[in-house]
């Protein structure tokens, strides 16, 4: 038998709702390296080890697996629906009218669920690529951040949140001139956001803007993403995990360094949800948030690791006309156009 963390220990972040959601979560995405039955065979061992918050999308490839999993696991009671906290994401093309409604139905049908407890725009615009393709990939259809675009996929989002279809809203990739342009005209404010987060890549303006306006911050990359799609690897890439402070503060609590990395994002304050298809790493993961916590002094090395190195650049997202991938990301403060 795994070995099993109990839930209630595990602790909890509060959304502006008041309710009470656990500090990590597990990611879902195989990014191309693992197939949709390890990836579910990694969730039906995480939630009888204890997880009870799994981060999903259509774009994954493998929603109609884990709903078999999800199915499974309430009916032969290891957990009840209302335990577990899901979350998935509208994928680009699908951003126009009906779509965001057929689309979460699709995952609604995938996952074998009533209700998602949150629904992500997962990019802010509807440029597509390809499954799988290389990072020089361009889609000619691809255009630059639109805010009235998006407001008209929001709109859809609210309307699923007042189907009962969703119990929150999310955003995913913003920027401070992004949400700037958009929050004041969302009926329904996002409740989370996610957001790149690991100790190299801490974007502490665009945290504190979130947490400013209670919208609470979920972490991905949150080891550094060691296996993460090639195309977006670069010479300049930063390995967290190996960086030579964080080393340290691993051997001194006996631990691997992708364990501090997670120690650090939870009690920062964000959620991470990283990903792993072997029990031991995914049981690690989930037991470092109940024991032996860092030190203030340990955390302000953590803060002082920050490189600004973003690891996933979306360049496959650019539009005819863009520089690179920096203008997806309002680098000077403005939308890049």
């Amino acid at each position: 038998m795994s070995e099993f963390i109990r839930p209630e220990l595990v602790p909890k972040r509060k959304l502006f709702t008041g309710e009470e959601i656990p500090c990590i979560g597990m990611g879902t995405f195989g990014s191309d390296r693992f197939t949709p039955e390890e990836i579910s065979g990694a969730v039906a061992g995480a939630i009888r080890c204890g997880y009870r918050m799994f981060d999903c999308a259509a774009v994954y490839g493998n929603e109609d697996q884990i709903g078999q999993v999800f199915a499974k696991a309430f009916s032969e009671g290891v957990v009840k629906r209302e335990e577990l906290f899901i979350t998935s994401k509208v994928w680009n093309n699908m951003h126009g009218k009906g779509d965001v409604l057929l689309s979460c139905a699709q995952t609604l049908k995938d996952l074998q669920l009533d209700y998602l407890d949150v629904f992500f725009v997962h990019w802010p615009f509807a440029n597509y690529h390809a499954p799988g393709c290389d990072g020089d990939s361009r889609n000619p259809d691809s255009k630059p951040f639109d805010p009235e675009a998006f407001i008209a996929t929001w709109r859809q989002m609210e309307r699923l949140y007042d189907m009962g279809l969703t119990r929150h809203l999310g955003m995913s990739n913003m920027t401070i001139p992004k949400l700037e342009a958009v929050l004041p005209y969302c009926r329904i404010k996002p409740s989370l956001i996610e957001m790149e987060l690991h100790p190299c890549f801490q974007q502490p303006e665009l945290y504190d803007y979130c947490v400013s306006r209670q919208i609470l911050p979920i972490g991905f990359c949150p080891i550094g993403s060691p296996t993460r799609p090639d195309r977006d690897k670069t010479e300049a890439d930063i390995a967290d995990i190996q960086m030579p402070e964080l080393v340290a503060i691993a051997q001194k609590h006996g631990v691997h360094p992708a364990v501090i990395c997670l120690k650090w994002a939870v009690q920062r304050g964000q959620i991470p949800i990283p990903f792993s298809i072997h029990e031991n790493e995914y049981v690690s993961n989930l037991r470092c948030t109940v024991e032996d916590p860092l030190s203030e002094e340990e955390m302000a090395v953590m803060a002082s690791l920050d490189r600004n190195c973003r690891l996933i650049k979306g360049q496959v997202f650019l539009w005819e006309g863009a520089k690179g991938w920096e203008d997806l990301w309002d680098l000077d403060g403005t939308i890049t156009k």
